[in-house]
């Protein structure tokens, strides 16, 4: 086996056990039996490392999703992505479960443009399989449906991964197949529209604006419970709208934030736009 492949395979067992931010570059390499300078010939660092494995395995669940939408019968389309999905799930559980699990590592620009990016072009393969499994019967629902068909597949593979009890993957995918049919033959007042979907698209560095993220702030905040999240949060917005906190303590405020689900994308805006 090649060393790198080797540091790749052995460090996500670790990843898997620990987490990422918990297990060190000492750890890995004492776990693969070789010297830091061995690891640091493969790797700049750990991040690096983390962000190849994550190319690693999306790359290739998203070139098996890929060639099936484009190739397969539109009579089997439907079951056949939703069966490859959810067995690449389970062929590669323990990285799709650490990124379920952690979602985010320490954010930095690199990783949040490669899972933006990833995320983009899923949203055009599900678009492109909606489009060829039901044509012009789903013209005005066809982007609400993308957010459907994500959030199915969210749900039960958190069920998949984290659930104790025995599951029948192909008692789910029959069912996610007719949810499917069922949305799609009776929506009738989509919530997402292609206008809509162009405003949710990530602002870049150059276009974020203040309106923009106190947008963001006010949404996220009202979806939020009482908690010290949200109090930051809220002291974020009101130095946004009139800066009074000094750079440590802005940067405290984001840290309490960049763990919570709906907040680490925040942060990173955030962080990025005061240039922290």
């Amino acid at each position: 086996m090649m060393k790198k492949q080797l540091i790749m395979e052995k460090a996500l067992e670790l990843f898997a056990k620990q987490g990422f931010e918990a297990t060190s570059v000492q750890q890995i390499t004492e776990h693969c039996g070789i010297s830091k300078g061995a690891f640091y010939l493969s790797f700049k660092s750990k991040n690096e490392l983390i962000l190849d494995l994550l190319d690693y395995f999306l790359r290739k669940i998203l070139s098996d999703i890929d060639y099936l939408v484009k190739n397969t019968k539109n009579a089997a389309l439907l079951y056949e992505f939703y069966e490859t999905l959810f067995h690449s799930f389970q062929k590669h559980h323990d990285f799709a479960k650490l990124l379920l699990k952690e979602q985010i590592l320490t954010i930095n620009d690199t990783f949040m443009n490669k899972m933006y990016a990833y995320e983009v072009s899923f949203e055009k393969m599900i678009l492109t399989l909606l489009e060829r499994n039901y044509g012009e019967t789903i013209k005005n629902s066809k982007y609400d449906l993308i957010y459907c068909v994500k959030g199915l597949i969210n749900t039960y593979s958190q069920l998949l991964l984290f659930g104790d009890a025995p599951f029948d993957v192909k008692l789910l995918i029959q069912s996610l197949v007719e949810k499917t049919n069922i949305l799609a033959k009776y929506t009738t007042i989509p919530f997402i529209s292609q206008e809509l979907l162009q405003t949710l698209k990530r602002p870049t560095n150059e276009n974020i604006t203040k309106e923009q993220l106190l947008e963001m702030m006010e949404e996220k905040i009202e979806e939020m419970e009482d908690s010290i999240e949200k109090e930051s949060l809220s002291l974020l917005k009101e130095h946004l709208l009139e800066p009074s906190f000094s750079p440590a303590i802005v940067k405290g405020l984001l840290e309490n934030i960049r763990h919570h689900p709906h907040c680490k994308m925040m942060a990173y805006l955030l962080r990025h736009y005061w240039r922290l």
